[in-house]
């Protein structure tokens, strides 16, 4: 058995172990927790938050009990629509806009509508979204709709070139539109490694450069790229790129991106370790090096977030398993973010005793 073999079951065995104690938590005690639930109606995760029109808009996946036995693949992860969420101030209380989006109104697509984005242009509003093609594959569509809430009618294709999940659109202050996008394990980012798709996964060897996320300026029709994907590299401080055995810094899935005056910050999950990281460059292509830790774990196997300035403070939005004890059944929320004046971002630990 090759080292990557023996990773990957190790890895497997680990996700199983957390997924299966989730599921058998006991009810959370709601003072282990910073924030409340933002939702809980229905479940939700993934928050990609935005403001338009003065309104906050969080566009989260919305999690399901399929019934499907979880593995590290995320199979349990069967994700089949996308609803809109808004909201007039942090505090208040959520609009639900219902359904935005259905699997069945995707031509292409075949299952699991994993995390998703937003952006708007001239009026007009993109939700981009991953979800497995008819031969499992991870590829990005778009979606359009003449409101931020939807509804939204899909591409009859995916957009060309792209592969993986996670995507977020980073809207930069000459106007240009970016999108970053991919995750490992489940995410497929490591079947892309040689340039095409294959379906044996492929990982650097754990003094190698980390496998990275990807960007690619978006065209101005918004529904395909401009140019050819390029990596998003992250580096320590010396400049050199984090390894994949680095698996506390280095990046994972969940790509984020904002902007504090001329410097972009990169932000992203670290899968494994559960931690939100992030790093820094004075370009939207990088390379970023790395600065710290945004977010610690959350309860659930899982942490993803998205950043976003509305009324004067910066926020984070976030998800973990507060209502359900389970993994794949997740609660959105929101916290302030805080930034210094070095440009560090102060930590936030969002789950109190008793830690995993």
């Amino acid at each position: 058995m090759n080292e990557m073999s023996s990773r990957g079951i190790a890895a497997g065995a680990a996700f199983l172990v957390i997924a299966v104690a989730a599921a058998q938590a006991p009810k959370s005690d709601p003072a282990q927790f910073l924030n409340q639930p933002l939702v809980s109606e229905v479940f939700t995760a993934d928050p990609s938050a935005h403001v338009f029109n003065g309104k906050l808009y969080i566009y989260p996946s919305h999690d399901i009990d399929a019934g499907v036995p979880a593995d590290d693949l995320g199979s349990h992860f069967a994700m089949r629509d996308y609803r809109v969420f808004s909201l007039d101030k942090v505090g208040g209380k959520p609009v639900d806009h219902g359904v935005a989006l259905d699997i069945k109104d995707v031509p292409w697509a075949g299952r699991q509508m994993w995390a998703p984005d937003a952006a708007e242009r001239n009026g007009r509003y993109y939700l981009y979204f991953p979800v497995k093609d008819k031969k499992d594959v991870f590829r990005i569509g778009v979606a359009i709709g003449s409101t931020p809430a939807g509804p939204f009618k899909a591409e009859p294709q995916p957009i060309d070139g792209s592969f993986s999940i996670d995507p977020a659109v980073f809207k930069d202050s000459d106007g240009r539109f970016y999108m970053y996008f991919g995750g490992i394990w489940g995410g497929q980012l490591q079947r892309w490694a040689g340039g095409s798709y294959t379906p044996k996964d492929a990982y650097p060897a754990n003094d190698r450069p980390a496998l990275s996320a990807k960007v690619a300026r978006l065209s101005d029709n918004m529904t395909s790229f401009a140019e050819s994907p390029r990596d998003v590299v992250v580096q320590d401080e010396a400049g050199k790129p984090l390894t994949a055995g680095d698996n506390r810094r280095r990046f994972f899935e969940a790509s984020w991106l904002h902007k504090v005056k001329d410097t972009y910050y990169f932000s992203y999950s670290t899968g494994d370790t559960h931690f939100i990281a992030y790093a820094t460059s004075k370009s939207p292509y990088g390379p970023f090096t790395y600065r710290g830790t945004i977010l610690e774990p959350v309860l659930g196997w899982t942490n993803h977030h998205s950043i976003v300035e509305f009324q004067g403070k910066w926020y984070l939005f976030y998800h973990d398993a507060q209502i359900s004890g389970q993994t794949h059944l997740r609660n959105i929320k929101v916290t302030e973010l805080k930034h210094r004046d070095d440009g560090s971002i102060e930590t936030i630990d969002a789950y109190f005793e008793p830690k995993r």
